[in-house]
């Protein structure tokens, strides 16, 4: 099969993470016989650099016609520390999701039986998680109205939803836990926010149509305090963009590593899949990236285009790594650390 792969490899340690997903994918190609054609595009702080533009308009059009796209990480310090700036890295992660319809984040968040000591929360609290959160990516706070009054002395974010967001977004979550434990839990605030009780009762309205699945309602910090208590009695779990993105970073620790979880978010026609990880500039250039969430997200993509036996393999490599310890500094802890590069070049030998 000929695979048309958008790249974007973005800002700080995301080159160096995205150079071995594609070491991982060439290895996978040359093993299942594909081709695949990588399609490189600037976006983020580097896209403003070159450009002017954190997602300029040729990186959507390379973006639109792929088959799906590879992202690395976007941000960068001289923005973060510049709350004048007129344009930011972000922002062109904002625009790209509206434009493409990226519209559903799907983060899981799983143990690894090789590092599940070397998690924060004990053993018998997280052994057995594996959920997975949908998040709506282009509704909410981060897209209403936002202003300033009073000369500057109030500011107002507005979150607003529409039925119709809220319905394709839970609908990507009924038919994800029918594959799965046929159990849903809506995420919302609809004792105080209107927006939230909106949520609740489209939700309510589509049980019908999915008998199979069990729902349940919590609010988002119940859902917060449960999440490090019991995570392993949730299934999927969807929500808003703002609780989404807090909860999901939040699950992540429970594998030990913020480098070890992957991502995509997906859309009609086009799906993106990145680690959820940041740019982490300080370690940029310095080859101690951990590469595996990028690598993992890599599999995920091969699961978007059905081809799973790719996929799997991808999994099977990563979880030979980690238990053979040929991992970076992150998780070595006193054994030998490999360098980003290292990893990369193992795990593409051992596929």
């Amino acid at each position: 099969m000929k695979l048309n792969i958008a790249l974007l490899a973005g800002d700080g340690i995301g080159p160096e993470v995205i150079d071995q997903a594609v070491k991982v994918c060439n290895a996978i190609a040359t093993k299942f016989n594909h081709e695949i054609s990588w399609r490189p595009a600037l976006t983020g702080a580097a896209a403003i650099d070159a450009v002017g533009d954190p997602y300029p308009d040729e990186t959507h059009e390379i973006c639109a016609t792929s088959d799906a796209v590879l992202f690395g990480a976007i941000g960068h310090p001289k923005y973060d520390n510049d709350p004048s700036a007129k344009v930011r890295p972000e922002q062109g992660l904002l625009r790209m999701r509206q434009k493409l319809g990226l519209f559903a984040n799907v983060r899981p968040t799983f143990t690894f039986p090789s590092l599940i000591d070397k998690s924060p929360l004990k053993r018998e609290r997280i052994e057995g998680t594996d959920l997975v959160f949908l998040r709506e990516l282009t509704g909410g706070i981060y897209f209403g109205k936002r202003g300033r009054e009073d000369n500057g002395d109030t500011a107002f974010d507005t979150c607003t939803y529409t039925r119709k967001e809220i319905q394709r977004l839970a609908k990507k979550g009924f038919e994800m836990a029918q594959k799965r434990s046929k159990r849903l839990c809506c995420v919302d605030k609809a004792n105080v926010l209107e927006s939230s009780r909106l949520w609740r009762e489209t939700v309510q309205a589509m049980e019908q149509d999915y008998p199979d699945v069990e729902v349940s309602y919590e609010f988002v910090d119940a859902v917060a305090m449960r999440l490090v208590q019991w995570p392993s009695e949730y299934d999927v779990l969807i929500t808003e963009n703002l609780f989404g993105d807090i909860l999901t970073d939040e699950a992540s620790v429970i594998s030990g590593s913020m480098g070890l979880m992957p991502s995509a978010s997906i859309g009609e026609s086009i799906s993106l899949y990145e680690p959820i990880h940041g740019s982490y500039p300080q370690a940029a250039g310095k080859d101690i990236a951990n590469p595996l969430a990028t690598v993992l997200s890599a599999a995920m993509l091969f699961d978007g285009l059905e081809l799973n036996d790719e996929a799997e393999a991808i999994r099977i490599a990563v979880n030979k790594s980690l238990s053979e310890g040929i991992v970076t500094e992150d998780l070595a802890e006193g054994g030998k650390a490999y360098k980003t590069s290292e990893v990369g070049d193992w795990l593409a030998s051992h596929i």
